[in-house]
């Protein structure tokens, strides 16, 4: 099991699926954790239950960004990771509804999912160097649809095929810079999540279909993800920068065909 004894870290996205079950494993191995979300009754609630420290967040606003890594530096002395977990879905393909609808939805997917990870990678890198040997562990939550694209949500794949290459532009800047900040991507194929449920209303029986695209014919849960977040976020891999970790029950390993 990671060691996470000491370590100070945020969750966003923390009300729900994989960002409950992360706050949830963090704790077990030991680690403070400030947990944000949109929803702050729910992100509230979690943390109050389970012993975390909660500010509500919208993580596609820029100065709250710099707020949040404020309290948590303040409230803790530092910030040893950051799982960028929030994000949300468009629900549009390339050829739904009038212009302005569609257009309304790709920027509101990216403003989140991609723009969004990218502030909270740069604020917790301007954080993390000033740590001791100036270390640290970002995880971005990445999607099998950056590598697998959904075709009825354009914004969703193209933001988390983003967020993979963002991944990498960080973890090799940190590494040209003499940093030991390392951040790395976590790819879970299909999760029961809000965003899965979201999905699958405007999309019936997406769940089922995607759950089919794995050996393991079924869906991940959220726990299974968490255990792989809190690997990357442990000091048990520190030469591992810039890589994608699937946690997608063999989905991209099989011909699609078989």
């Amino acid at each position: 099991m990671p060691d996470l004894s000491g370590k100070i870290a945020i969750v966003t996205g923390c009300a729900s699926g994989i960002g409950a079950a992360t706050v949830r494993r963090f704790l077990s191995d030991g680690a403070q954790v400030l947990g944000t979300d949109i929803n702050a009754d729910a992100g509230q609630a979690l943390c109050d239950e389970l012993g975390a420290t909660f500010l509500p967040q919208d993580v596609s606003d820029r100065a709250r960004w710099s707020e949040v890594i404020v309290a948590a530096v303040t409230k803790f002395g530092r910030l040893d990771i950051l799982v960028n977990n929030a994000g949300n879905v468009s629900g549009a393909s390339i050829g739904d509804g009038s212009d302005e609808e569609l257009f309304a939805a790709w920027d509101q997917v990216i403003a989140v999912n991609l723009t969004g990870t990218m502030m909270g990678c740069r604020a917790a890198v301007a954080a993390m160097k000033n740590n001791p040997g100036a270390t640290g562990s970002i995880i971005n939550i990445a999607s099998t649809t950056a590598i697998t694209p959904l075709p009825t949500d354009v914004g969703y794949s193209a933001s988390k095929a983003g967020v993979r290459a963002l991944t990498k532009s960080v973890a090799t800047w940190c590494a040209k810079q003499g940093l030991a900040i390392r951040c790395n991507a976590v790819i879970p194929g299909a999760t029961e999540t809000g965003i899965l449920n979201a999905a699958e209303e405007v999309t019936p029986g997406l769940k089922a279909a995607v759950a089919a695209t794995s050996p393991m014919n079924r869906l991940a849960y959220p726990a299974e993800t968490a255990a792989a977040i809190a690997f990357l976020a442990s000091d048990e891999c520190p030469f591992m920068t810039g890589a994608d970790m699937l946690v997608d029950g063999g989905a991209l390993s099989i011909h699609p065909g078989f």
